[in-house]
């Protein structure tokens, strides 16, 4: 992985296009590429948008024009609001806003992700309605998740020293990532056995001064590193060739805690749909 000199980050340009209000890239600042923002929706669903991820929130990934004269992909996530937590956007800053300042923070410490372009939110009564966050596509590059689970030993092991000095990096440059999941690391592979990483979903990164031990550890428990190579993903991590035991001891209990969680869920989520469909 190679972390880039930390470069000076633009700061962002008002945005006011109708009923929307957000933040502009300064590099993006054409007539061309705002009359493209002034329906986002129209952006993230039109017939040329290819869809990524239609869940919670969707993510697409449209051209847009950009300078000096030409069009580049873009990925656009349209976040959804819905039930109570819209409130919540009464007194902090919506998703979409979030996630600008997660990526911008990122940048300013160097740590790679995708370049912001745009976000973009319109508030009912202050409430936040629809939020809207643009940045770069990478086309060659996959979440970590398919190469945990399918590259050889070899490869996997240069993988892992990689994964591990670059999420030191970042808990050392005070950015947490709440939701450090595989989905949320893109990998790119530009020479064969070479692996270069970033962070995605930024609107789940918080900044802290510093950042315990413990809870950096507690940070790595969503990855799927393998069962048999977490020992040695947690001391390439720690920069120790004998982890202590008790550090190993709570990595693996949180760990065993974390997959109970999600196969518990699951196995909720499976008995409502049963319930809904009336076989249960």
């Amino acid at each position: 992985m190679i972390h880039e000199e930390r470069p000076t980050v633009p700061a962002g340009i008002d945005l006011i296009l109708g009923p929307y209000r957000g933040a502009l890239n300064p590099d993006f600042d054409t007539p061309a590429f705002r009359a493209a923002l002034a329906d986002p929706r129209a952006l993230a669903l039109g017939p040329s948008a290819r869809v990524l991820l239609d869940r919670r929130n969707l993510v697409a990934v449209a051209a847009v024009p950009v300078p000096p004269s030409g069009l580049a992909d873009a990925v656009v996530k349209m976040f959804r609001v819905s039930g109570f937590k819209c409130f919540k956007t009464l007194l902090v800053p919506g998703k979409a806003a979030r996630a600008w300042r997660g990526a911008d923070a990122c940048r300013g410490r160097a740590v790679p992700t995708p370049l912001p372009m745009a976000y973009l939110e319109r508030r009912t009564r202050g409430v936040v309605a629809e939020g809207y966050y643009l940045s770069a596509y990478l086309p060659d590059s996959v979440e970590i998740r398919s190469l945990l689970r399918e590259l050889p030993p070899d490869d996997l092991g240069r993988l892992l020293a990689e994964l591990a000095k670059f999420l030191g990096f970042c808990h050392n440059e005070g950015i947490l990532h709440r939701d450090l999941s595989d989905g949320n690391i893109l990998v790119r592979s530009p020479r064969p056995g070479s692996f270069d990483l970033c962070l995605i979903d930024t609107n789940r990164i918080r900044v802290r001064r510093s950042i315990p031990l413990l809870v950096r550890l507690r940070n790595l428990v969503r990855l799927g590193v393998p069962p048999a190579y977490q020992d040695l993903f947690l001391r390439l991590y720690l920069g120790d060739a004998r982890a202590p035991r008790l550090l190993v001891f709570w990595y693996r209990a949180n760990k065993s805690f974390y997959a109970g969680f999600v196969a518990f869920k699951k196995k909720l989520r499976l008995r409502r749909l049963a319930e809904r469909l009336g076989i249960q």
